[in-house]
Formats: structure tokens, C-alpha cells, sequence
């Protein structure tokens, strides 16, 4: 099994019990959820962005946000990390997230550089070397589209984002929103 197969499988697997505590551990109010639906929803719009850009597997994404940031797929789910933190108002849950945050996309995002590295050689080497890892760079990188492998035009295109079924990702947000208002109710309700 590839490492970036293992990390992928125990990110899921893990993904389940850090849920469960997570909203085990929430406090969330309304207003809470509220600011924490709105930094979440940073999140989706950034992968949204990115997923429109996103041919996987097939070519390297050097447009859109991918000519900030190598990885705007994962800054975008760190946006909805962060909103979920904050909506489910409680530094231990917090903090739950957090960890499996850090932990498991560090891992992923290391292991796909290998794999693009591998994949596209000198075309990601020259990629890399000027597009930040994470976090977005002020300027914006236009290199040689044709010969990092992507379309020269490089536009968002709304069939490619559901072709990489990026609404899944909106689709899981509104639910696990709702599943703090549950929460929310719960905790009013019978105090716990």
C-alpha cells in the first residue's frame, strides 16, 4: 500500500471517532455557529475555486488558486476546520479537530508532493520553487502552462468541479452544521 493510500484510509477511519467527539465535546450557540458557518463557508468557496481548475491525475493544476498556492484544495478545508471550531464553541473539541487537522493533512499533502513530483518532474520542480506550499503567496504565478502539462487558459470551468464532485464538500458542511443546531437543541433541552 502507497503512504499516501495509508494516510488517505486513516484519515477517514479516524475521521469517524474525532466527529463524534467533536460533537460530544461542542457547545455551540447560535451565534457561534453562525460565525463559524461564515469562515466555513470561506472554505467552500476556495474549493470550489480550486476544484474548477482541478483535472486530477491528468495534468498539473498551475491556474486559478493553484498559481497562489500548491495546495488551495486543503487551505480551503482548513477554512472549514476553522469553521467548525469556532461554531462548536468549546477549546477541547476545538483543539480535537485541531490535531486530526494538523496531523492528517500534513501527511496528504507531503505524500501527493511525491506523487507530482514523481509524476510531472522538472514541470513541478519549477512549480514548486515558485508557488508557496500552504498558505497563499501575494503574487500570483504564471508560468508555462504548456509545459507543466495544464491548458494554457486555465478558467474555472463548472463542468470540471462537478466532475471532481466538489459539492460533496458543501453537501457535508450544511449537514454537519445541522448537526451542531442538533446539538445546540440538545444541550437547551436536557443539558447535555
Amino acid at each position: 500500500m502507497s503512504e499516501r493510500k495509508f494516510w488517505m484510509r486513516w484519515r477517514v477511519r479516524a475521521g469517524y471517532p474525532v466527529a463524534v467527539g467533536y460533537w460530544l465535546l461542542a457547545s455551540p450557540t447560535s451565534r457561534w455557529i453562525i460565525y463559524g458557518a461564515a469562515i466555513a463557508a470561506l472554505g467552500i468557496l476556495i474549493r470550489a475555486a480550486a476544484s474548477g481548475h482541478l483535472r486530477k491525475d491528468r495534468e498539473l493544476a498551475v491556474s486559478g488558486p493553484y498559481a497562489r498556492t500548491r495546495n488551495p484544495l486543503y487551505f480551503g478545508s482548513a477554512f472549514l476546520a476553522a469553521g467548525f471550531i469556532v461554531a462548536g464553541h468549546s477549546w477541547i473539541a476545538g483543539a480535537l479537530v485541531a490535531v486530526y487537522f494538523g496531523v492528517f493533512y500534513y501527511a496528504v499533502i507531503r505524500d501527493e508532493e511525491r506523487d507530482l513530483r514523481a509524476r510531472f518532474g522538472a514541470a513541478f520542480d519549477e512549480y514548486a520553487s515558485r508557488v508557496p506550499l500552504f498558505f497563499p503567496g501575494m503574487r500570483s504565478w504564471r508560468g508555462d502552462a504548456a509545459a507543466a502539462g495544464a491548458e494554457p487558459a486555465g478558467k474555472f470551468s463548472w463542468a470540471q468541479y462537478r466532475r471532481n464532485r466538489e459539492y460533496q464538500a458543501l453537501i457535508g458542511a450544511i449537514l454537519g452544521f445541522g448537526t451542531l443546531f442538533l446539538r445546540m437543541w440538545i444541550r437547551a433541552r436536557w443539558g447535555f
